[in-house]
């Protein structure tokens, strides 16, 4: 089997997670955050609209991990992210992790907005 390095170019991919806490770069980073292709940042959570709006710029799509469990984005913030031109997924923070990454590494415009599990 040949195994071949994938490039993240700028963007950070998540490495690991586990209560509380994101693994990004080797460095455990606590809480809600949110990673784009110009770095990490802390995210608010739900109520914080102007972080993700931020990168309306840089990214097609938009994974939303809700934690440990899927859950409904309010409305209001769904509504303002799409106007914005931006796609956005919703699902458990774990999977939304994985799915990041996989486009991420296929050189995708994505970002990450997750609560910590």
């Amino acid at each position: 089997m040949q195994l071949s390095e994938i490039a993240f170019r700028d963007a950070s991919p998540v490495e690991g997670y586990g209560p509380g806490f994101f693994r990004i770069g080797g460095r455990a980073v606590e809480g809600a955050l949110c990673v784009s292709p110009n770095g990490r940042r802390a995210w608010g959570g739900l109520e914080d609209a102007a972080t993700l709006l931020d990168m309306a710029a840089d990214i097609d799509v938009l994974f939303v991990g809700t934690g440990a469990e899927i859950a409904h984005l309010p409305a209001s913030l769904r509504e303002k992210i799409e106007a914005a031109g931006i796609g956005v997924e919703v699902m458990n923070s774990p999977a939304a992790c994985r799915t990041y990454n996989v486009l991420l590494s296929e050189g995708r415009r994505v970002a990450l907005a997750a609560l910590p599990v």
